[in-house]
């Protein structure tokens, strides 16, 4: 249901990018998404394409006065993907030495969620599949930028 033509929840907004996404066709698609705002509109995608779901991690490194103003993003998966922000690295004066030792420590937080989110279950295979990337929004795109480049290590 639409609610002044915003949506009603994250599960109405899945269910409406699903339809949109039936009529493309997809061959073989694989839903990924970036938890947590991404799970329930992801499912409502994966439910609708019968289409695997799985998760990218990705963890935002926040400038130290204002952690939800992403300085970069960095997403694990063999060789961690690290995105910076350039504008905002130097507007805040972040240093690399700051960056590099907030993602050791955001690494460890993304390989904590891996265990408790998927308690070892195995990843989806992504190589020459379809990939559909949900989030529930985008503010500075650090993370997504960091997810895709990480995604296209996979060859989809």
């Amino acid at each position: 249901m639409r609610l002044s033509g915003r949506f009603a929840d994250r599960t109405d907004a899945g269910k409406v990018l699903a339809k949109r996404l039936l009529d493309r066709g997809l061959a073989d698609p694989v839903i990924l998404a970036l938890p947590r705002g991404g799970v329930p509109v992801a499912v409502e995608i994966a439910r609708a394409l019968h289409a695997p779901l799985d998760l990218v991690l990705v963890r935002k490194i926040g400038v130290p006065d204002q952690p939800e103003l992403a300085a970069a993003a960095v997403v694990d998966g063999g060789a961690p993907e690290l995105v910076v922000n350039a504008d905002v690295v130097a507007l805040a004066g972040i240093g690399d030495a700051y960056i590099q030792e907030r993602m050791k420590v955001e690494l460890v937080e993304i390989e904590r969620r891996r265990n408790v989110y998927l308690a070892g279950r195995p990843r989806v295979p992504l190589d020459g599949r379809v990939l559909v990337l949900v989030d529930d929004g985008i503010a500075t795109g650090a993370s997504i930028r960091a997810a895709i480049a990480a995604l296209r290590r996979k060859q989809p």
